[in-house]
């Protein structure tokens, strides 16, 4: 008896929910994405073949470039607010509730403190214009890097009881005098162990 052949049909698959997901999904990651300001000091940092990932959270970054100028950030907003507090108590200068939630979105700043509220009062695009910030002081008479590295490590262990992990984001082309005086601060207050920022390269080159 011979076989009875079935006809084949062509198979398809309906896509329309897989669409919807996939638009939903796109949807919300432009949402709830947070864009990246742009540096208020961009440097260009040194290769290496070997990189170390920072850690996300209780990290100050000190951002040196432009001849010696000196910029610095802390990680989280408690911290920020908690270090700028301790500063304005020391230095005598008066900060608002809103100076200081304006503060706590601000990642990098190099100012003295002085001057520190008129740059909380610019708007992101204006703050991060070329010599608009002059950078943090940091000699011998007015040494105000050195007291924003110690509060902000005191700020880490009052408000999350862990040690400030401090990495040091130099230009390639910075003199390195100007590098050894930021070290030459942190081991003034017994920093020995911090990261240097480094672009990754391939081992080859």
């Amino acid at each position: 008896m011979a076989k009875v052949k079935m006809a084949k049909k062509a198979t398809s698959i309906d896509m329309t929910a897989m669409c919807d997901v996939a638009f939903l999904l796109l949807t919300f990651f432009i949402l709830t994405a947070t864009a990246k300001q742009p540096e208020p000091l961009p440097v260009d940092t040194p290769n290496s073949t070997n990189q170390t990932k920072l850690p996300d959270s209780d990290l100050a970054t000190i951002t040196i470039g432009q001849k010696g100028k000196v910029f610095f950030g802390v990680t989280g907003r408690d911290l920020r607010v908690s270090t700028l507090e301790m500063m304005a108590q020391k230095y005598n200068v008066t900060f608002s509730q809103e100076d200081k939630d304006k503060f706590a979105l601000i990642e990098n700043f190099g100012v003295p403190i002085e001057n520190l509220k008129q740059v909380i009062d610019m708007k992101a695009a204006d703050r991060n214009l070329e010599n608009v910030q002059p950078g943090i002081p940091k000699d011998s008479l007015n040494n105000q890097l050195a007291d924003w590295i110690q509060y902000a490590r005191r700020a880490a262990i009052d408000n999350h009881n862990v040690e400030l992990t401090i990495a040091i984001k130099g230009d390639a082309k910075e003199e390195y005098p100007e590098i050894k005086k930021v070290m030459d601060i942190l081991q003034d207050q017994k920093v020995n162990s911090f990261n240097l920022v480094t672009g990754l390269r391939g081992k080859d080159f």
